[in-house]
């Protein structure tokens, strides 16, 4: 059996992992009903324990897997990421995914790197695209997250707008979220919906709003929450305070959508100018890769080296002179 027959023996193995990570779930061992519960609407701490519990006959190297690294900092990581993404995946399933696409990477570099005159250098690349590999899982569920809490916050306004009217109407605190999961787009209605689910569980509605808050971090979600805390333990007029609170919130996203707006050449110019001598190289490189293998030779290999470290430096600047806080 030669190089290039084992090459695509081993990627297709690799494809095969990143498939089976992700399209694998979970047996239905429970009802609708009980699964909607353990899932959907318990604390994503407990949520995500249970998953690794019935998974074990489904997926066993994926629970062996979550198992090792749910009581680690980095399993944590991992199970609070996935729930702020609300992507419905374990940890152990996650990691297959993340190695999945690692020995994707690394080999594909292995055989673009096969054009440089030095093995080595094949090398060297089969390990960068195996990092990137690595990290693409990652960076993709925090690009989720981050839009998802983005598109929260900026419906929290108008939500904590209707609370206090309904509220005003004289609805009580648990008819007004339920109220809100109703009326709310996503992704307010379906953080809502848990809330409500979770006090008809037994919780407490201060404890379902905290457990949306570590599900969705958000500054003005924290005052909502802290505002539902006092008003329970002193008592007060809940209704005027979200008036108040609402109208902050909304004068900040409409503040913030306008630096956006103003910002957004410098943001632009930053991915631009990062992004344009790696893609430059890049086609150099599929183009003639012996012209530009003469770079990745001793001492001349350190110029690119240290060229992508400034490029890094200098995308980092750019980003943090255009970002304002309000």
């Amino acid at each position: 059996m030669d190089l290039m027959t084992l090459t695509i023996i081993l990627l297709a193995g690799a494809l095969v992992l990143v498939i089976f990570g992700v399209l694998s779930r979970r047996d239905q061992v429970a009802s609708h009903d009980m699964e909607e519960r353990l899932e959907r609407f318990a604390s994503h701490h407990h949520a995500h324990e249970d998953d690794e519990d019935r998974t074990h006959d489904q997926n066993v190297f994926a629970d062996r897997m979550g198992k090792a690294v749910q009581e680690r900092d980095v399993g944590k990581s991992m199970s609070r990421l996935l729930s702020r993404a609300d992507i419905r995946m374990t940890v152990g399933e996650f990691m297959l995914v993340r190695l999945g696409a690692a020995s994707f990477g690394a080999l594909f570099g292995f055989i673009a790197g096969r054009g440089f005159s030095e093995p080595l250098m094949g090398i060297m690349v089969a390990l960068v695209l195996g990092v990137i590999g690595w990290m693409a899982p990652h960076w993709y569920v925090s690009s989720v997250a981050t839009r998802r809490a983005k598109h929260f916050n900026d419906q929290l306004g108008d939500t904590i707008g209707m609370m206090a009217n309904s509220l005003r109407a004289g609805y009580s605190l648990l008819q007004t979220m339920e109220l809100a999961s109703r009326e709310s787009p996503e992704p307010m209605c379906t953080e809502f919906r848990r809330v409500v689910r979770e006090v008809g569980l037994g919780i407490s509605p201060q404890m379902a709003m905290q457990h949306m808050l570590e599900r969705v971090p958000s500054e003005d979600l924290d005052l909502l929450v802290t505002a539902i805390n006092i008003q329970h333990e002193v008592g007060g007029n809940l209704a005027q305070i979200l008036d108040v609170m609402g109208e902050t919130i909304r004068e900040r996203v409409r503040i913030k959508g306008e630096i956006q707006v103003l910002t957004s050449q410098g943001r632009i110019s930053g991915y631009i100018i990062t992004a344009l001598p790696i893609g430059v190289a890049a086609l150099l490189f599929f183009i003639n890769p012996d012209y530009i293998s003469e770079l990745f030779v001793w001492p001349w290999i350190c110029l690119p080296i240290l060229g992508v470290i400034l490029m890094g430096l200098g995308f980092v600047a750019m980003q943090k002179i255009v970002e304002i806080e309000v």
